[in-house]
């Protein structure tokens, strides 16, 4: 039965994030044409045969020298995908920093609350008539969303990725906040990312029950300040500024597949 205090959630790719360090000093004795080679095969093996996207990131900092975004249409081909490069000889060469499971998210708070009041003027809130209008009206909602849910990599050249949940502790909860109360907060956190169309695109995966934080997010831009400002000014909402706790930040440089050899040679990749 569909609780109506529990917000609704539309669901689109599964995402893998993949975060390695590169141990240079295994790659150091090998020459260009060989760590080519290498890269020609990873590429392979990242390669989407039917739908989906991979991106990868040169990571800034030292908590990881390389980012792989995986878009798929299912866990499977996650794990087919995350296989095929672990076969890689290059694969040898890289020491996992980290990696996170989730699933493009698209959260329904005020379509929850209007579905939930038209369909109580007609049936019954837990009877079958209910919940069969109730399915039917979020796939109708699922297919208008559908864009937003299956989107095509953003090619932007910076990108940052974070994990982050909703505070759960002893004074605050936002589990135990109302319905109303919740919906009107991410309408106000909303409203500042909608301020931000066109300079950024946000990627909102959910992970609760797939890893250890609740949501995950990735953000691509031109202008990488653009990721300090947004995440700045949507810390003083009320849904971050009380609830809100992040996990670590990862940020980098977006590059084209085919710019992985110039990565394992020394040089900067470019996203073209």
């Amino acid at each position: 039965m569909h609780n109506p205090f529990v917000p609704e959630t539309l669901e689109g790719w599964s995402i893998l994030h993949l975060l390695y360090r590169v141990r240079w000093d295994r790659l150091r004795g090998r020459t260009s044409a060989d760590r080519e080679r290498l890269a020609a095969d990873a590429a392979r093996a990242l390669a989407v045969p039917d739908a989906g996207s991979t991106a990868l990131v040169q990571v800034l900092g030292h908590k990881a020298d390389l980012m792989v975004i995986c878009f798929r249409r299912s866990f499977d081909e996650l794990a087919r995908t995350q296989l095929a490069l672990a076969q890689t000889e290059l694969h040898d060469a890289l020491e996992a920093a980290s990696s996170y499971v989730s699933v493009v998210e698209l959260g329904m708070y005020e379509m929850t609350a209007k579905v939930h009041a038209q369909l109580a003027a007609k049936f019954k809130p837990g009877t079958a008539e209910f919940e069969q209008a109730f399915d039917a009206e979020m796939e109708a909602q699922r297919q208008r969303v559908m864009s937003r849910l299956f989107l095509d990599m953003p090619r932007a050249r910076y990108v940052c990725f974070y994990p982050m949940n909703k505070r759960r502790g002893e004074s605050l909860n936002w589990y135990t906040e109302a319905f109303e109360r919740r919906a009107a907060m991410m309408r106000e956190h909303g409203m500042i990312g909608r301020y931000y169309a066109g300079k950024v695109t946000q990627v909102i995966s959910g992970s609760i029950g797939f890893d250890d934080w609740e949501w995950g997010v990735d953000l691509f831009a031109d202008d990488p300040l653009v990721f300090k400002k947004l995440i700045y000014e949507m810390r003083f909402d009320e849904a971050s500024a009380k609830f809100a706790e992040f996990g670590p930040f990862y940020t980098g440089l977006q590059f084209a597949p085919s710019q992985l050899p110039t990565f394992l040679n020394g040089g900067a990749p470019a996203l073209t």
